[in-house]
């Protein structure tokens, strides 16, 4: 019988997804500053050697971890969307409200956030990244409301309202668990868009 190896290499998506798990803890912890390729290695159980390997340095890790945590948060909302049926009311508040439940609305998420943010202002890369996750989400804000009856003319005003609302929301529920609860901040929300929509 053969002998097995004391390790196995692990295919590339796989490492490359732990280097990013990896780096979305560090950033939560220690926040930007402390996201070091050390850092990062010492949490992946890595060689730092692999972080520039798969990577190319520790800018396009950061960047990698921004757009897989921002794809992890659009699929729970899509999710949401999905499980709220056809009627486009329901599909509008799955939207708004899914920030303010598991897996969205969490402490480590909005760590993890914050040092992304902390990033918008000193590097230009992250600032266009940015700008275009939370341009994408506006836009498909945009369709539910558009499908709820909302008039074109008043669809972007509308949907940078209505993301500043849940996104105030979301880190207040974050920040302080215990000054409301997720139910609160849903009803805030379907508040706000019944005054929209009339």
């Amino acid at each position: 019988m053969k002998a097995q190896p004391a390790f196995r290499r692990a295919e590339p998506d796989t490492r490359r997804l732990s280097l990013i798990a990896a780096c979305a803890r560090v950033l939560a912890r220690e926040g930007a500053s402390g996201a070091s390729v050390r850092a990062i290695a010492l949490e992946g159980g890595v060689s730092p050697g692999l972080v520039g390997h798969y990577f190319g340095g520790i800018d396009a890790l950061v960047s990698a971890t921004y757009a897989h945590v921002e794809a992890q948060v659009s699929e729970a909302l899509d999710v949401a969307v999905a499980a709220a049926g056809a009627a486009p009311r329901a599909r509008l508040e799955a939207f708004v409200t899914a920030s303010f439940a598991p897996p969205v609305a969490s402490g480590e998420l909005l760590a993890t956030w914050i040092a992304f943010w902390s990033l918008v202002r000193s590097r230009e890369d992250i600032a266009a990244q940015h700008a275009r996750q939370y341009a994408a989400s506006r836009a498909r804000l945009e369709v539910l409301l558009e499908q709820c009856g909302l008039p074109g003319p008043r669809l972007r005003r509308a949907a940078i309202a209505i993301t500043a609302l849940v996104d105030g929301l979301w880190l207040e529920l974050c920040l302080s668990p215990e000054a409301f609860s997720p139910a609160e901040a849903s009803a805030m929300a379907r508040a706000a868009l019944d005054a929209l929509l009339g």
